[in-house]
């Protein structure tokens, strides 16, 4: 088996252990005698699964008994629109824009209401995240939105924004399950599982019990959170496999200590990088320091063409995917919870030899 360090921002690598347990029940699902992509959901076996998957995922993130927890579809994406279809009873909303997420996220709320952009982070290419009081939201907004980190320009909140008593909507896409995170101070965290927890295709939402029950009158079934929750995230066909995976990821972050011990390997894992890039001036990292992602760490050598060259190089070295997205540039190594602290290390080795044999003109 030779298999490559992974950087790739999402579908990112899961690990190893869950991979190879999966492999092992692949066919035959303990003794069901059939996959767990051909069972019926309505089955005891996938009953269990899903249970046992909300359970697993409650213990990690330590959630408080008045939170549901939902398992759907449309990735994190669909959530930009089920947020004001469910939590705009009086049309106000505030968001902050941080990367491309958010944005997108501000765009789509801007369909059903009046949606204040309190703070943004773009006139300095969303390198640094806005300092905010509970005074820079409106008292009577539904709720405020923000993308916890953004996977794109490498930055992640340092801080829990006040809002006081209206609701915090964060987008955890790239960072839930890298850190232990006070739930109790969110109204909805909800994230697209292809980062840290599943395959592509499940989108977990935990939201506070009492914001459901207020959707919009035009909101599709499919998108209300009330019905999912009274349905227990089978009001249709759930994601079966993504579900199975999501439980034996959690499982696998449970038996390692749980987040408490995830954030210490990643804040070590990520130091790995952030010293080498601050040790040296032939790559340069556009993320203020203390607005850095431990997840997602952006760096340039300020040469385009040596950007590609870099890339190129990489991915023939095994290091895969560690191009900049297409909006910035550069470079980006995403380093989620499965990664290795050995990848990184070797990826730093790589951009030593790199930056010796490519000298950059004066």
């Amino acid at each position: 088996m030779n298999r490559v360090y992974n950087f790739s921002a999402g579908p990112s690598m899961l690990p190893l252990p869950v991979l190879e347990k999966a492999a092992s029940e692949l066919i035959c699902y303990q003794d069901t005698g059939m996959s767990v992509m051909e069972m019926s959901h309505r089955s005891p076996a996938y009953d269990k699964i899903i249970k046992d998957a909300e359970a697993a995922f409650r213990r990690l993130m330590n959630i408080p008994d008045n939170y549901k927890v939902l398992f759907l579809q449309g990735g994190a994406s669909t959530q930009f629109a089920a947020v004001p279809l469910n939590l705009m009873k009086s049309g106000k909303a505030d968001y902050v824009i941080t990367g491309q997420f958010s944005k997108k996220a501000y765009k789509e709320a801007q369909k059903y209401g009046d949606v204040r952009l309190v703070a943004s982070s773009e006139d300095k290419n969303n390198t640094y995240i806005p300092k905010l009081t509970k005074e820079d939201f409106r008292p009577d907004a539904d709720y405020v939105h923000i993308c916890f980190n953004n996977t794109i320009y490498g930055t992640k909140w340092n801080y829990i924004p006040d809002t006081g008593d209206i609701p915090l909507v964060a987008d955890m896409s790239s960072c839930i399950m890298s850190e232990p995170v006070d739930v109790s101070k969110f109204g909805v965290i909800y994230a697209g599982a292809q980062k840290n927890m599943a395959p592509a295709g499940l989108t977990v939402v935990i939201v506070r019990e009492d914001l459901l029950g207020n959707s919009r009158p035009e909101t599709p079934t499919m998108l209300d959170w009330k019905t999912m929750a009274d349905n227990d995230s089978m009001y249709n066909t759930p994601p079966c496999w993504c579900i199975y995976i999501a439980k034996l990821v959690y499982e696998w972050a449970l038996d390692l200590g749980g987040l408490e011990e995830m954030k210490k390997y990643n804040e070590k894992k990520c130091a790995v990088l952030y010293d080498y890039l601050d040790s040296q001036s032939y790559y340069i990292a556009p993320a203020e320091k203390e607005a850095r992602s431990m997840m997602n760490v952006t760096f340039v050598t300020g040469d385009p063409e040596l950007d590609k060259k870099f890339a190129a190089e990489a991915g023939a070295s095994g290091f895969k995917n560690v191009k900049g997205h297409r909006s910035v540039g550069g470079m980006r190594a995403s380093i989620y919870n499965a990664m290795p602290i050995e990848g990184v290390e070797k990826l730093v080795e790589f951009m030593k030899n790199f930056a010796e044999n490519n000298p950059k003109e004066n």
